[in-house]
């Protein structure tokens, strides 16, 4: 516990911030989905393998968290902040790969740009949560 209890930012100052860290946190989830459909499934030298498969394979962990992305759900952004550590992982991996940079490259910022985003959707919108406990508005 720390000494003194640090006072909580208004909801003035939250809401805009909560707004714009979900839309860019949705702009970096879209961007990810789009970069790693596009690449595979019309540029990928796949040496043979179904594409159907390695798209669902890259694809679904992402697609099981879209409905509470799509709905806003505070857990779900955090939930997905941990599995969009294994895309940034593997952005870097392609990164060091002649004629894959460019991929890697926007992998990895897409991933980050979605960490990042969706930390501050979460702390912001967690701290919105309780300054509405401590104040209601009919109250």
């Amino acid at each position: 516990m720390s000494k003194a209890d640090k006072p909580l930012p208004s909801l003035h100052y939250l809401e805009p911030r909560i707004r714009i860290s979900r839309l860019l946190a949705a702009l970096g989830y879209a961007g990810l989905l789009l970069c790693l459909f596009i690449y595979n499934a019309f540029i990928a030298d796949l040496h043979g393998a179904n594409p159907v498969v390695i798209i669902g394979v890259l694809l679904v962990p992402l697609l099981i968290f879209l409905p509470g992305i799509a709905l806003g759900n505070v857990r779900a952004h955090a939930w997905l902040c941990f599995a969009i550590n294994l895309y940034f992982i593997y952005g870097v991996q392609t990164c060091f790969q002649p004629g894959r940079e460019l991929y890697g490259a926007i992998l990895v910022g897409t991933s980050v740009l979605y960490f990042i985003t969706a930390l501050g959707y979460v702390r912001w919108s967690f701290q919105a949560q309780r300054v509405r406990a401590l104040h209601p508005a009919g109250a």
